[in-house]
């Protein structure tokens, strides 16, 4: 029965040839380099950039969205989550710095948009998500696309995920009300942390947090944002 409905979620895409798709998503490039600049940002590296470029948007919203998935705008996928904004998408891709053979965990799954334009970008990245319907289909559209480099699970991302700790990098896309320990813990020495802090009716702020080889956090306020809030008991 899983298998059907996959078949027909894929159905419901509009038909449209892959090179459109492909004109689309380098128009969306273009806009998010040029947004990057008329929001202050420095500009974001090519290859960030040439990693949005590269990952098919409409195939991590649902059908009724495809329509807008190119547009630079956060998308509802349902359960009261949303896909990110493809501007903040990069601008928090961007703050960590990545390298080729770093491993990163991410937390908040949601489609798996965020964690494909990581895995375009480094070694292996973990993911991890605590709604259970979004953490099964971005599992499986995650295979479905090749994306090998992806581990994901069901569970709560603010203890992170120890086994496979530490990080180069930690991207946590929903606000929390605090950094919590548990990630700093997780993150290498030299590594960098990008989250939203602060609550749904309040002023959130995307921080950097930066760990000296020393474990001492050097934290700096990037701006003001907007994400659902991080879930969990804690």
């Amino acid at each position: 029965m899983r298998a059907l409905l996959l078949g027909l979620l894929v159905l419901a895409v509009p038909a449209m040839a892959a090179e459109d798709y492909a004109e689309l998503r380098d128009s969306l490039v273009d806009e998010v380099r040029h947004y990057a600049g008329y929001a202050g940002d420095a500009p974001f590296s090519d290859k960030v950039l040439a990693a949005l470029g590269r990952v098919e948007r409409h195939l991590f919203v649902p059908p009724g969205q495809v329509r807008y998935a190119y547009e630079n705008r956060p998308l509802p996928i349902g359960h009261g989550q949303t896909i990110s904004q493809p501007y903040i998408v990069a601008l928090m891709t961007d703050l960590l710095e990545l390298d080729d053979n770093d491993v990163v965990l991410e937390v908040g799954t949601g489609s798996g948009y965020q964690a494909a334009v990581l895995a375009e970008l480094v070694d292996h990245v973990y993911s991890i998500e605590i709604i259970e319907a979004l953490a099964v289909s971005a599992r499986e559209r995650l295979a479905r696309l090749g994306y090998d480099n992806v581990t994901t699970k069901l569970g709560d991302g603010y203890y992170g995920w120890e086994e496979h700790a530490p990080f180069e990098a930690i991207i946590v896309t929903a606000a929390a009300s605090h950094v919590p320990p548990p990630l700093i813990a997780q993150l290498k020495p030299g590594g960098r942390m990008v989250i939203p802090v602060g609550g749904r009716f309040m002023t959130q702020l995307l921080l950097l947090l930066e760990k000296g080889d020393d474990g001492e956090i050097v934290t700096r306020q990037i701006g003001a944002v907007r994400f659902v809030p991080l879930t969990g008991e804690h």
